[in-house]
């Protein structure tokens, strides 16, 4: 096997001892899935984990295999499902054990996914998610099964939660202009509620566009707060009410209509000089990895074990042709090919 983009070498999560399936199923997603609930029921007992336990339809229909390749495929849901839960797979479809569970827990034959998270007893620590396909579904659920058994939730699992959820309920995005996108970058994206911010040129000058969730800050906060960090000496409005707020927080005259943004050729400039660039990352991880940076901070407190691991890797690897992860999609930069 070889991988297509930035990863020449398995992640460590991916290279444990596989389950039994030795050709997974597509509507399984890239998790390695434990196949016998009593196993898996002793194993969190033994290792004092919630269970996973997925109900899948194996054969699927269109929405079983879209929830294995774009829910179940993600690395980072990947990763958390497989070390902070004991995963297992239940087929919807089957008799025998499988059916035994299905009874359990009263759940339909030949059903649409289902995930249950568990204890060791057997009993659901949060309600069963259901009717909900999304990324953002499953990541809640973990969230809060580990907030119910008292568990501090990795801050990249958190962050991830944050921003699915923004983009669930719906971001804005401003333009701030200013003396140095690089310090734009650095000090927008360590703000809460920002998702993502770019760097770049609008009316030639130097300006960040912020994504932000207007739920968790406002758009006259963001502005003091680049104001205060000397990132927000002209706004360029994205709407009338942008540019009204703009005009009364900054004053009248420094606040304008959009024009044609063109990126920087060095985004996220912290994050370019170092190893991790070579590291995938969700948008709002990497603004917060590159204020990190830029503040003489380690990113590895907002990174996943296994994207600690592959920054080691590529850091003790020099020679191998890594390839910059900074602004691709996520789950592109992480994906398989044969060959």
């Amino acid at each position: 096997m070889r991988l297509s983009s930035v990863l020449p070498i398995l992640l460590f999560f991916f290279s444990c001892s596989r389950s039994a399936l030795s050709n997974p199923p597509e509507e399984l997603g890239k998790v390695d899935w434990q196949r016998d609930f009593d196993r898996g029921l002793e194993r969190a007992s033994l290792e004092d984990k919630p269970v996973f336990l997925l109900f899948q339809e194996v054969p699927g229909c269109a929405t079983c295999r879209n929830y294995g390749n774009e829910v179940l495929s993600h690395p980072l849901i990947v990763e958390a499902i497989e070390t902070l839960f004991v995963p297992v797979a239940i087929f919807n479809n089957k008799g025998g054990k499988d059916a035994e569970v299905l009874r359990y827990y009263n759940e339909p034959s030949w059903n649409n996914p289902v995930v249950r998270i568990v204890d060791y007893d057997r009993l659901d620590i949060v309600p069963r998610v259901s009717g909900n396909y999304s990324q953002l579904g499953v990541v809640q659920a973990m969230v809060f099964a580990l907030e119910r058994r008292g568990r501090a939730i990795p801050a990249y699992l958190q962050l991830l939660c944050e921003e699915l959820q923004a983009r669930q309920q719906g971001v804005e995005t401003t333009t701030l202009s200013m003396y140095c996108f690089w310090t734009g970058e650095k000090a927008l994206g360590q703000l809460e509620g920002v998702v993502a911010t770019e760097a770049g040129f609008m009316d030639g000058r130097e300006v960040v566009q912020v994504t932000y969730n207007p739920k968790s800050i406002s758009f006259e906060k963001l502005v003091k707060a680049g104001q205060q960090a000397r990132c927000a000496d002209r706004v360029y409005a994205h709407d009338e009410i942008q540019k009204a707020a703009a005009s009364a927080v900054l004053g009248e005259g420094r606040a304008g209509s959009k024009s044609t943004f063109r990126p920087d050729r060095a985004p996220k400039y912290y994050l370019s000089k170092t190893h991790y660039r070579f590291v995938p990352m969700f948008p709002l991880q990497a603004a917060r990895a590159n204020a990190l940076i830029g503040q003489g901070k380690s990113p590895e407190e907002v990174l996943s074990p296994g994207q600690v691991e592959l920054a080691r890797q590529a850091k003790d690897q020099p020679g191998k042709k890594w390839e910059n992860a900074i602004g691709r999609d996520m789950m592109e930069a992480w994906r398989w090919e044969g060959g």
